[in-house]
């Protein structure tokens, strides 16, 4: 038995679920089964939505707009030869439809042909009636292809539209800050302040701006206009503790910390942050507690274990810092600062093979920082392997070729191998850029057994003559 929708009072929704439990046939407006389908598709109940699509053009099969429907499904599902199969369809019963302009860009944006799709968009906005998605689409694309000039002046547009989607707005800002125009972001959000002065989002985001800029004062006044147009807005507090970090009003950063936790559930961030105020403070119980908190809380934030890591460090107890270390390797094993503080440790407790090993995977993700080398170097040449030291020196050089420290250790390392023609090489290249042997002390407090060499003064004295 079929019956008139309007036969039901129930909502169009309400009534196409009862309809698939049931035997009865309902029929609906094409407009009806547009509201449904795009409910589910929003949703993400894309088999409703398909079920949608299937009734409604059996009692619309002459409908675009649910025609178009399908389309957007079959490209969602990488259906792309049908979808475009469709469109050409379609397009020849409305070549003027911007619909068909949109979905043949959406699958030539799923092809990484975002050039083309920009065209079809642009097509699209010439017929478009209402161009506020247009816009939103084109910004998008022009992010795929990094073009983050045009990207901003798309979602510029949206946020013309609509001055509460914030969406576009972050979108905007995101584009000032990939290009490094902060001054840019700074004057665009005041802009908009003006006409949404109560805006919370706009101030959070000015605050950020500031704070980029180092702009401490500022970026506090932006973050106290954000709390007080909306007093529950977390980041706002969140941002706000961050700057009073840097101005060195740790009590206060911990106030506005606690406040998110009062807010909402809290978080391992503002656990963390807390126990770094704390340590600022140097109230050492409270640091180590908020430490533990935030590690309870989220057991995968290599952070937490890292800050407890480096408590454990300056106190000088190196066994259980080395403890909670690797738990920090075990999170991310892949972050070379994280295995430069192994090996500091290992080098601390005399572990002199783990501190190698460590050096080594320092170097190898990347981390060619000066004390890297030299300290890598000394843990090789206390292994016995002088050698390795010296090859681990040149290395370094590479990167700093007229660092004195390198060159001097160099030096030392030459004679202990007895490598005296090569010692006096090195000894040259130094001395050519030591002149006036101001910094020979390097060489002479790492390797003082040297100090009253006949060898080493004959050379010195000689180029200082020549000099």
């Amino acid at each position: 038995m079929a019956l008139e929708s309007n036969e039901r009072p129930d909502k169009p929704i309400t009534k196409f679920e009862s309809m698939l439990k049931t035997d009865d046939v309902y029929f609906f407006d094409a407009e009806d089964f547009e509201d449904i389908i795009h409910h589910y598709l929003n949703n993400g109940k894309i088999s409703l939505a398909k079920k949608g699509i299937k009734i409604g053009l059996q009692q619309h099969p002459a409908s675009i707009e649910l025609k178009l429907l399908q389309v957007e499904v079959m490209v969602f599902e990488n259906n792309l030869e049908s979808a475009e199969e469709l469109l050409d369809e379609l397009q020849l019963l409305d070549a003027h439809n911007e619909e068909i302009y949109i979905q043949r860009a959406n699958i030539y944006s799923k092809k990484d042909n975002h050039e083309a799709a920009v065209a079809l968009l642009q097509k699209a906005l010439d017929i478009s009636t209402n161009s506020f998605d247009i816009f939103s689409l084109l910004g998008m694309e022009y992010l795929f292809m990094d073009d983050f000039k045009s990207a901003k002046k798309s979602f510029m547009r949206c946020v013309e539209f609509d001055n509460q989607d914030y969406s576009s707005l972050y979108n905007v800002i995101y584009c000032f800050e990939f290009l490094e125009d902060y001054d840019g972001a700074i004057a665009y959000l005041n802009e908009y302040l003006e006409k949404n002065p109560y805006c919370q989002v706009a101030w959070h985001q000015l605050g950020k701006q500031y704070y980029e800029k180092e702009m401490f004062q500022e970026a506090l006044t932006a973050f106290d206009f954000a709390v007080i147009s909306d007093d529950t807005f977390i980041g706002a507090y969140f941002e706000k503790g961050k700057v009073l970090e840097k101005l060195g009003r740790y009590k206060e950063a911990i106030e506005n910390y606690e406040t998110t936790i009062t807010i909402e559930d809290p978080t391992s961030h503002a656990f963390l942050r807390i126990g770094k105020c704390y340590e600022k403070l140097k109230n050492k119980e409270m640091a180590k507690y908020y430490f533990y908190q935030t590690v309870h809380e989220d057991p995968l934030l290599d952070k937490g274990w890292l800050a407890i890591t480096n408590f454990y460090y300056n106190e000088k107890n190196y066994s259980k810092a080395l403890y909670y270390i690797n738990k920090a390797l075990n999170i991310d094993g892949e972050n070379p600062l994280y295995w430069k503080k192994c090996a500091n440790i290992n080098f601390a407790l005399k572990n002199y093979d783990q501190a190698d090993f460590a050096f080594k995977q320092v170097v190898d993700l990347g981390n060619y920082e000066l004390d890297t080398w030299l300290k890598w170097a000394d843990v090789a040449h206390i292994n016995g392997d002088t050698y390795a030291a010296v090859q681990i020196l040149s290395q370094g050089r590479e990167f700093y070729p007229n660092n004195l420290k390198i060159i001097y250790k160099t030096v030392g390392f030459h004679l202990i191998l007895q490598d005296f023609i090569n010692a006096r090489i090195s000894l040259m290249d130094a001395l050519k850029l030591d002149k006036k042997q101001k910094q020979i002390h390097l060489f002479f407090n790492q390797f003082p057994e040297y100090s009253n060499s006949d060898w080493i003064n004959a050379i010195l004295a000689s180029y200082k003559k020549a000099s």
